[in-house]
């Protein structure tokens, strides 16, 4: 049997230098396989250095948890996906900050003011009053303004 043994010498004392001499830990230390006997004479840090010049031992690139995941994630939640009722937690509204339903709020009032002002309903004095109201928080919702228009407004006109 021509087996070949080939026994890689113990280079844990040039691996411990060389995380020193590089300045990281001793699982960023690369040595090539190829160069074992070369690295198992270098003793001193010196010599060390000389190996690292050579490129014969080498830091590895730090590690990082990839956000590629991540994002895939995010660009499915930004059409709808993976937010189905299996997915909350809380109440409607601990799910919606203050000021976002405020701004759904406020923008639909306005928007509803503003066509009833274009095609004639409310002219312009009363359009500002109820916009003045609506943005000081009068209406629960935009089914309140309409009542609220109703029974004052449009009963006196």
């Amino acid at each position: 049997m021509g087996e070949k043994w080939v026994f890689m010498t113990d280079l844990q004392h040039q691996k411990r230098l060389a995380a020193e001499v590089l300045k990281v830990g001793t699982g960023r230390v690369w040595l090539d396989p190829t160069a074992s006997e070369s690295i198992s004479e270098a003793v001193t840090r010196a010599d060390i250095r000389e190996k690292i010049e050579e490129g014969i031992i080498r830091k590895k690139p730090v590690k990082g948890v990839s956000r590629g995941r991540a994002r895939i994630k995010a660009k499915k939640r930004s059409y709808g996906h993976r937010r189905g009722h299996g997915r909350r937690k809380g109440a409607k509204y601990a799910r919606l900050s203050r000021k976002r339903r405020w701004i759904i709020k406020i923008r639909a009032q306005r928007k509803f003011l503003r066509e009833l002002r274009d095609d004639g309903t409310l002219d312009r004095s009363t359009y500002r009053m109820l916009y003045r109201k609506a943005g000081g928080g009068e209406f629960r919702d935009l089914n309140h303004l309409k009542m609220f228009i109703e029974t004052h407004i449009l009963r006196e006109a």
